[in-house]
């Protein structure tokens, strides 16, 4: 497995990738791996001749008040599981390589970023789709494998992709969760042993929410009411926002008709965490 630090090296690699007629896979994480990282990596594995993970905490998507200096990294520890997985290359740059001094240039997505973290982040996406489109063109990649905890996310990536027409396939794969089904997360390890047990309102919110839409339940309004005061029973919990926004827009939906995705934010002490479940999935999205 190569460690790449530099784009002019990382760039040139993928060129005699390419040259040779050999598929690129790519991951994007912030490192910290944990098993959905790797799930990730192993679909990747699969779709490729050359597996890419990068490993990059992007300073672009936090605000002043938000987690970046203390955001878990450990890349001695990553380096090792990243190999256990078949992957090929790290790509490990720092900020003066992905943000040189007097950098301008950014990319936004309008429309689907503006409701959910874009309310409550709004600096979130503008910084995903910039360092993803930078990262795309380092390195030059077939297809890109995203989890889709952050729906939001996934979707903005897939439509800046098509909109850019960008020649890059987008892989969406369902959320990796713990035996208990908290959605794994690299800001799992700041919760204290109480707030662990609390943060699994989010996933049986949403075993709550599938067994109300199971039931015939359509209002979004009367399964966001019923959801948020199951979270709400909780301890150590603040809720950010639930909501049931259609798939496409991500606008908020009245009722749910066709594809529509109930989105939860939640503060569990002073960790912020996500999970989503998309009902009547039917379309590859």
């Amino acid at each position: 497995m190569q460690i790449i630090r530099t784009i002019q090296e990382m760039q040139s690699y993928a060129n005699g990738q390419r040259q040779q007629g050999r598929r690129i896979a790519f991951v994007p994480t912030m490192g910290y791996f944990h098993e959905g990282h790797l799930n990730l990596m192993r679909v990747g594995r699969g779709q490729g001749d050359c597996l890419v993970v990068s490993i990059y905490v992007n300073p672009t998507q936090f605000a002043p008040t938000e987690d970046f200096a203390a955001y878990p990294r450990d890349f001695e520890r990553d380096k090792v599981l990243a190999e256990g997985v078949g992957v090929d290359v790290i790509f490990f740059p720092d900020n003066g390589e992905m943000y040189p001094d007097g950098y301008q240039t950014y990319v936004e997505v309008e429309g689907v970023t503006q409701n959910l973290c874009g309310l409550s982040r709004p600096r979130f996406f503008r910084g995903v789709t910039t360092v993803c489109t930078k990262l795309f063109h380092i390195l030059k990649p077939h297809v890109a494998i995203f989890g889709r905890k952050d729906f939001q996310q996934y979707m903005t990536i897939k439509k800046m992709v098509r909109e850019l027409n960008l020649d890059l396939e987008i892989i969406g794969m369902q959320t990796t969760r713990e035996s208990d089904g908290l959605a794994m997360s690299s800001r799992n390890v700041y919760l204290s042993p109480e707030e662990r047990t609390s943060a699994l309102c989010l996933s049986r919110g949403l075993l709550l929410a599938k067994r109300l839409f199971a039931e015939g339940e359509r209002n979004s309004a009367s399964i966001v009411a019923k959801v948020s005061e199951f979270i709400a029973s909780h301890n150590h919990v603040r809720i950010d926002y639930v909501q049931i926004c259609d798939v496409a827009t991500m606008k908020d939906t009245p009722r749910i008709e066709g594809e529509s995705v109930l989105a939860l934010a939640v503060w569990v002490g002073k960790t912020r965490l996500i999970d989503n479940h998309v009902f009547g999935e039917t379309l590859e999205l």
